[in-house]
């Protein structure tokens, strides 16, 4: 059978917690902290595996990033870009999100000839309707639904897409326009 040894408390009861503490604090190195250069205690065998070089997680996190924070081209917000991202964009430019990257796109970018799209800009006069804010309602009938509306071209040449010479009609009086003698006059003294 096996007895316990009895250890008495009260030699350890002398030493107080705090000393022990002091002493320990004391043994161990004081290290700058890489980041905010403030000083620390790190335990040895830390410093052995090569820990102890940051003074909180809020600094180890600071030293992980390895990009940097750029000006959005559209909005001018801060936004973080990893090396990867830097590296790899065609044009120079920077978006804080897919939202300033699409209106980049389609506003200045990729209009007009540059787009993949384009056919000579004869096609382009209903957009031209809505870029200039043309009311959009049947100029005989006055419908305001915007699916039934079809461009109109007053002297009837395509390639004409001055403001001035397109108009909005709903489908059924663009035909009646455009077969109807009747119908083309009575838009022409609308018009006048």
């Amino acid at each position: 059978m096996v007895e316990h040894q009895v250890v008495d408390k009260s030699e350890h009861d002398s030493i107080s917690p705090s000393y022990l503490y002091r002493c320990i604090i004391e043994l161990m190195p004081q290290v700058r902290c890489k980041i905010c250069s403030s000083y620390f205690y790190a335990k040895p065998n830390w410093l052995k595996i090569g820990y102890g070089k940051y003074c909180s997680i809020e600094c180890r996190r600071q030293s992980q990033l390895k990009g940097k924070f750029i000006k959005c081209y559209i909005c001018g917000n801060q936004a973080w870009k990893m090396p990867k991202s830097l590296k790899c964009s065609k044009s120079g430019k920077f978006f804080c999100s897919k939202t300033c990257q699409t209106i980049w796109r389609n506003s200045i970018v990729f209009i007009g000839p540059n787009h993949s799209n384009w056919k000579g800009g004869h096609s382009t006069y209903r957009s031209r309707l809505l870029r200039e804010k043309v009311p959009q309602i049947c100029k005989l009938c006055g419908i305001k639904d915007f699916r039934l509306l079809a461009a109109h071209h007053i002297d009837k040449n395509t390639k004409n897409n001055n403001i001035k010479n397109l108009i909005w009609l709903c489908h059924n009086c663009h035909y009646l326009i455009h077969h109807d003698i009747k119908e083309r006059q009575k838009l022409m003294g609308i018009l006048v």
